[in-house]
């Protein structure tokens, strides 16, 4: 699978991933970004060869926004379903989310219920994903709400070039902090073979000068990831979930977004942990660390 992002002199950013096999009941793609201030639109696209399954296309023309919802078959669109009063406004960031189910697609943003589109073409034929427009892509990613999807997952992530090797500790300075829209990528491979005196788990830190804002920790042997906080000199109260996603010797990419509200972490493209903010003043987190049994080709900060 190879996906393409690129921008053209207009600056319409353009994000396009195939994939095999369809889409599966219980999926959701998730898109996250920010709209440009002098938007005019943008659109999410689920493509058939060369039909419009589902196109999603918040537009400005008109008062404070709309969203069209619409599909596109044998050179012929359909009827256009409108939403007025778009939650994407010009300038701000967005989280954009399409829950594939049996008889429609649930689409929310800033993870609310939004609007709900009834099937035209099967979600099965879905070959192709695609994102046009005058907007700052962060992240798209897919996730399997059933567990029993895992398994059979086919996940895409933006392709970023890789770096030369970095070791382990790894440290960097997070310039201006962690701001809402901010987005941590880790990528690498997990260590294989480790002698008994190695840690067994891995550490990623988002540290602020008296304490650590995230702390999230996969754990080989006792096959669970932790995400915690440390503030005045304690450690909270552990969030625990199981490890599905990391397996030694395998590649692995680790995404964090931070929002608002919270931390999403998405493992290979799938999202597998939300972590409320505890410590909210995003702006002065400014150390980014990664410790462990990994070896680490490309870090962005």
């Amino acid at each position: 699978m190879r996906c393409l992002v690129w921008k053209s002199f207009t600056q319409i950013l353009l994000f396009s991933c195939p994939f095999q096999g369809g889409l599966l009941e219980g999926m959701s793609i998730t898109v996250c970004g920010r709209v440009l201030p002098e938007a005019d639109r943008f659109e999410v696209d689920l493509y058939h060869e060369s039909d419009f399954v589902l196109h999603l296309n918040p537009r400005y023309d008109e008062g404070s926004g709309y969203v069209v919802h619409n599909t596109y078959q044998n050179n012929v669109w359909g009827k256009e379903e409108t939403k007025s009063q778009t939650p994407f406004p010009r300038g701000q960031l967005f989280d954009l989310q399409i829950l594939v189910t049996l008889s429609s697609y649930k689409i929310s943003a800033h993870w609310k219920p939004f609007s709900e589109y009834k099937h035209r073409m099967p979600f099965s034929d879905v070959d192709r994903v695609y994102v046009k427009g005058m907007m700052e892509l962060n992240l798209v990613a897919f996730q399997y709400l059933a567990y029993e999807y895992l398994k059979k997952k086919k996940c895409y992530k933006i392709v970023i070039p890789l770096i030369h090797n970095q070791t382990v500790p790894y440290k960097s300075i997070i310039r201006g902090g962690v701001q809402p829209g901010k987005l941590f990528i880790i990528q690498g491979v997990i260590l294989d073979n480790r002698p008994s005196s190695f840690s067994n788990r891995m550490e990623i830190f988002l540290r602020h000068k008296t304490g650590i804002a995230f702390y999230y920790s996969p754990r080989f042997e006792e096959n669970v990831v932790v995400c915690n906080s440390y503030e005045d000199g304690m450690w909270g109260k552990q969030e625990q979930s199981e490890l599905v996603l990391f397996k030694r010797g395998e590649p692995m990419q680790v995404t964090i977004y931070s929002s608002r509200l919270h931390y999403r972490v998405f493992v290979n493209g799938q999202q597998t942990q939300t972590y409320s903010h505890r410590y909210m003043k995003l702006e002065e987190i400014d150390v980014l660390e990664v410790s462990g049994d990994a070896q680490l080709s490309f870090v962005q900060a």
